[in-house]
């Protein structure tokens, strides 16, 4: 049966060693279960080409060469990567897997192909049924000019057991890659079905990949600008075709020229304590910029690594995906402030607008407002009435309240224990200046919800103090976002009130579209339900709105790995690396240390152990001292032997690790203890699939119903 594209053979060609199929016939056995799970996969019928002959390569004709040519003219190419596959000696090496690559790179489609949800994928499928040499993975990358990803079908022991998968294992949970042979068929059948749609559509549809395209999943390192710059272009033109959507927050490709960064303005008043208040005036006039649905703007904090930058604007611009900059100076000398504003058209450094504002402190609400206004003129945005009535509006008119407002907003972020409790001083100043100050109330909740969340108040108290915040804010100004936000994290971390938690959040995020924290906040709450793709939506949104947040890229590296996207989540790791924050970088390693070693890659994952350790010297040596004895296993038993010494050991910590061990009784026991003293952390971690073996357990089903998630996570 010939392919379902005219001008192809077969839609999928398998190549494997012969001597990899004998005694129990794995591959057969494979081809089998895969013609199954096509089935059920593809509407239509799938054709796969499988050499049965015993006799490696010696086909219908004396001709090996040329009855391959058109047999290997296939749409998706799975060699089964074995110990001995990766081997110029070898027939199936030489005459199907390069002369495949040579041919599919020239063919109308090429050797990668852009898949539906934009990424980009190889034809080139490999599954892996051992664990190869490091010189073996060397030949293969070189030859497919990417790095080897395979869908694993290995079973290993801390024994040194290293053989293929087996349908019907006889000891699955001895299996260290925690990997069972139905879910890998079927992850197979979904990847096949990603790439043949892809190239289906592209046979109806011709485009070429761009450059960009093709190099967006090459090596995983990157220059952090770099990588951010390529996403961007990618955004950009899959918003072009059509394949990304996002409601409210980006227009057709008309619109795309109507975005806007603005940098932090020069404090120009020769005292540094007055720094809060250029800030402030930035955040007040991106806030109202925000409430222009017709506006694409970047967050603060992105924007803040440009201070004092000699970069061209050109560069910045480009770096944040925007085609405009505002900049400014701002100079406060008791009652009087000086304010310039200055728009530039990146592209041709041209300036579009400029103002200098001399006026009285008791303006600066109507300066802030005129400036985003006309930021918003110039850039051709549509404002509708109901968003000038928005920007227009004064939370105070008290400008002393202002000024501690914005205080109290400067210390809150920059997210310290310290720096938090001086902004609750600022904000409750404020709130005594002027007791209808809604803002003020939302800026106290979110100081107290924040020392609460992180452990710097007790859970109750902090929670409970939040909410009542919340409330007043909301009694004085139904339609405020952030209080809106608060409230909703307050529900979902707190109160476990599903339902409300969303609609909350929901309403958060239509009275401002492009709240950072709002989009931040609902990914965490969508991810808890087990909501994969809304979770990826809402986290995607908010990496548009601030690209350089080391949390967002945590939670986007977080959400992958629950989804089972592994790569995807290592390729975050990476970009949190670049940001060399001292926490994340720690967080970052200490998750490749895992994905690495779900992945059977002990040598990268000790790699990434090290890092994490690499101020701490004396932690690694004994870590790896536990690996020369006992593997992987040894490392998680040496994690729990250290965390039992600690004055208070984490038993979110040990529960996990008893589960990568498959320590039920254990792993149940601390779990427990972990949701009894510290509800919120076990709940932050609970889509995590290192909770798979534990899920069916009474134990586990028990706290699923306590915190109401029974439905949501345990879909029927």
């Amino acid at each position: 049966m010939p392919s379902i594209i005219e001008g192809y053979n077969y839609d999928i060609f398998i190549s494997y060693r012969q001597k990899d199929n004998k005694g129990d016939r794995w591959v057969s056995e494979f081809v089998d279960s895969l013609k199954t799970e096509l089935e059920s996969t593809f509407k239509e019928e799938i054709s796969v080409y499988f050499d049965i002959n015993p006799h490696d390569g010696l086909l219908e004709t004396h001709d090996v060469d040329e009855s391959l040519k058109e047999k290997i003219k296939c749409l998706v190419f799975i060699p089964i990567i074995s110990r001995t596959y990766c081997d110029p000696k070898s027939f199936a090496w030489e005459h199907e897997f390069k002369a495949f690559i040579e041919q599919a790179s020239k063919d109308q489609f090429g050797l990668k192909v852009k898949l539906p949800n934009g990424n980009v994928a190889s034809r080139v499928l490999p599954i892996r049924i051992h664990d190869l040499d490091d010189a073996d993975k060397k030949m293969f990358e070189e030859v497919t000019g990417s790095k080897m990803r395979t869908s694993d079908f290995m079973f290993s022991t801390t024994s040194g057991v290293n053989r293929p998968l087996k349908a019907e294992e006889d000891h699955p949970y001895d299996n260290l890659n925690k990997t069972y042979y139905r879910d890998q068929i079927n992850k197979v059948a979904l990847a096949i079905k990603e790439i043949i749609t892809a190239l289906n559509n592209e046979s109806q549809h011709p485009e070429k990949l761009t450059k960009q395209d093709l190099e967006v999943k090459s090596a995983p390192k990157k220059n952090l600008r770099t990588k951010i710059i390529v996403g961007l272009v990618i955004l950009l033109s899959l918003i072009i075709v059509g394949l990304f959507i996002v409601p409210k927050l980006f227009k057709p490709s008309e619109t795309l020229e109507k975005s806007v960064a603005v940098l932090p303005f020069v404090n120009l008043s020769n005292d540094l304590e007055q720094e809060y208040f250029s800030d402030g005036v930035v955040e007040a006039i991106l806030n109202h910029l925000f409430k222009v649905g017709d506006l694409k703007v970047i967050s603060s904090t992105s924007t803040k690594r440009y201070k004092n930058t000699k970069l061209p604007m050109k560069e910045i611009a480009r770096e944040l995906g925007v085609s405009s900059i505002l900049e400014g100076s701002v100079q406060k000398i008791g009652n009087n402030v000086r304010i310039t504003t200055q728009l530039i058209d990146a592209k041709t450094d041209t300036h579009l607008w400029s103002e200098i504002y001399d006026k009285d402190i008791s303006d600066i609400f109507v300066i802030q407002s005129e400036v985003a206004q006309n930021v918003a003129m110039e850039l051709k945005a549509k404002l509708t009435s109901k968003e000038k009535e928005q920007i227009e509006k004064n939370y105070t008119n008290n400008t002393e309240a202002y000024n501690l407002y914005l205080q109290g907003r400067y210390f809150w972020y920059r997210r310290t224990k310290e720096d938090l409790k001086r902004s609750v001083e600022y904000f409750e100043k404020a709130i005594s200046i002027d007791p209808n100050y809604a803002l003020a109330y939302a800026g106290l909740a979110d100081a107290y919800f924040i020392q609460a969340f992180w452990g710097w108040l007790p859970w109750n108290e902090g929670t409970t103090k939040s909410k009542e915040l919340t409330i007043k804010a909301l009694d004085i100004d139904k339609n405020l976002a952030e209080a809106h936000t608060v409230l909703g994290a307050i529900l979902n971390y707190k109160e476990w009130k599903w339902e409300e938690a969303q609609k909350e959040l929901q309403l958060a995020i239509k009275l401002n579209p492009k709240s950072l924290t709002a989009h931040h906040y609902y990914s965490e709450l969508q991810d808890i339900l087990r909501h994969n793709g809304e979770a990826r939506e809402h986290i995607n949104i908010a990496l548009q709105l601030d690209p350089f947040l080391p949390v967002l890229h945590a939670l986007s590296s977080s959400y992958y790995y629950n989804e089972g996207k592994l790569n995807e989540s290592l390729d975050e790791c990476f970009v949190l690396q670049e940001f060399n924050h001292e926490h994340y970088n720690r967080t970052s390693y200490l998750r490749e240390f895992n994905i690495y070693r779900r992945q059977n890659e002990d040598f990268k994952a000790l790699e990434a152990l090290q890092k994490a350790f690499s101020a701490d010297t004396l932690k690694y040596e004994p870590a790896k001292a536990a690996y020369n004895k006992s593997g992987m296993n040894g490392i998680l038993s040496w994690f729990i032997e250290t965390e039992l010494k600690k004055l208070n050991p984490s038993a979110l910590n040990l529960a996990q690790n008893y589960a990568k061990l498959g320590k039920k009784e254990e792993a149940l026991k601390w779990m427990e203890e972990a949701f009894k003293n510290q509800p919120n952390n076990f709940l932050e971690s609970s889509n995590s699939p290192d909770w798979d073996i534990l899920r069916s357990e009474p134990q586990f089903q028990v706290i699923i119903n306590k915190m109401g998630l029974s439905e949501y996570q345990n879909p029927k």
